[in-house]
């Protein structure tokens, strides 16, 4: 399917949560937000609904995000769920790690094909003070739970004020290259004034060529990172939520007031 802009909108990023057992300091505040209610987050049953019509749509690849995805029950049968959607060609999914080395097997199992993994930091306790509760260790035993299980390439997403050269940034490429794993700097965004910029090493921010759509976890279809528009599939059905987050996707984002990192996952 295209857009306006003739992009070709293949891409899905899927909200399973707003909960997340860290509180990265550029995600969220300290004392955390305010939740999404219990009742009002999407079953995996309407999830699946909104792949199936997806793929009918044109839709192949499927990233699962949070919040932190791992932190949701049962998220294990949810990717075995949407494996099994036939035109589901890429299914992965944004981590921050620390819980990988519990799931990795099994997500593998279930048919996830590759995750991407936040990391800022070498310094344990520079990760502690980012994250605010983190333990680097954690992390690192997720990355090696991913490669034994097979789940790659494994890409890192590590955050920068302004350059790959800062000091932090230069320790995770070290560390990238070390241990054959990918890394994209991305530089730190604000949602309400547009700020964002290319992803250093990856495909985001490159609005020219953007193919994806956002699922939030109360199901809602956001159409840009960095606009207010959404569409609701309890209000609008998922036929038209769908049609209606392609037909006004804009060209580029302008900023949003509503946004959270917490809720959409990046």
């Amino acid at each position: 399917m295209y857009d306006r802009f003739n992009r070709k909108i293949n891409y899905l990023r899927i909200s399973v949560t707003d909960r997340c057992n860290l509180r990265c300091a550029y995600c969220m505040p300290a004392d955390g937000i305010n939740l999404i209610r219990h009742k009002d987050i999407l079953s995996f049953e309407e999830i699946l609904q909104v792949v199936e019509t997806g793929v009918a749509y044109g839709i192949d690849k499927i990233r699962i995000t949070g919040g932190e995805p791992l932190v949701r029950k049962g998220i294990v049968n949810l990717v075995a769920m949407i494996a099994r959607v036939p035109g589901v060609k890429d299914l992965s999914m944004t981590t921050n790690g620390s819980l990988l080395d519990l799931f990795a097997v099994e997500l593998a199992h279930a048919g996830l094909q590759r995750v991407n993994i936040s990391l800022d930091t070498m310094d344990p306790g520079r990760y502690r003070r980012i994250t605010r509760v983190g333990d680097l260790s954690s992390v690192i035993s997720g990355i090696i739970a991913a490669r034994v299980a097979g789940l790659t390439p494994i890409k890192i997403n590590c955050v920068v004020q302004d350059s790959p050269m800062e000091a932090d940034a230069m320790e995770v490429a070290r560390f990238c290259r070390d241990n054959d794993l990918e890394v994209r700097f991305i530089k730190e965004m604000d949602l309400e004034k547009g700020k964002f910029s290319k992803v250093i090493g990856g495909e985001g921010g490159h609005c020219a060529k953007c193919n994806r759509l956002r699922l939030t976890a109360d199901g809602r279809i956001k159409p840009c990172l960095f606009s207010d528009l959404e569409f609701s599939i309890r209000e609008l059905g998922i036929e038209g939520a769908f049609k209606k987050a392609i037909g006004q996707k804009p060209h580029t984002g302008t900023g949003s007031k509503i946004n959270k990192f917490s809720n959409i996952g990046g």
